[in-house]
């Protein structure tokens, strides 16, 4: 199961930034992508981008200026960056694993998920 690692709390204006380990996988198999994913307080799970095998990397495109998803082979983990965070960036963050790209709950290996707070 992925894992999910960063703080819980930050402070407007800052760089959020979560890591995701995938153990007993590697994130240069052929085809496989790499996603982050929030969910807000009372709404929907929100698809924020992804990366692939290959590096190449994928954003929801209202969050593209903002966002940036790198990787580490040789950690086999891959990286969040969310910049100038306000309070309506306050969610659960999950990483997904698996052979597409914005991958519905059933589809791919997802973390557990891990809850960010915007506040001063």
């Amino acid at each position: 199961q992925l894992q999910e690692s960063g703080p819980g709390l930050v402070k407007p204006s800052q760089t959020l930034s979560l890591t995701c380990a995938v153990p007993g996988g590697s994130i240069t198999t052929n085809y496989s992508y790499w996603n982050w994913i929030r969910q807000p307080p009372g709404k929907d799970l929100e698809w924020m981008g992804a990366i692939a095998y290959s590096g190449s990397t994928y954003y929801r495109p209202s969050l593209k200026s903002r966002t940036s998803i790198l990787r580490d082979t040789s950690k086999n983990q891959f990286t969040l960056q969310l910049r100038s965070v306000t309070p309506e960036d306050t969610a659960v963050y999950y990483c997904a694993g698996g052979r597409v790209v914005n991958p519905r709950k059933d589809q791919g290996s997802w973390g557990r998920g891990t809850q960010v707070t915007v506040s001063s």
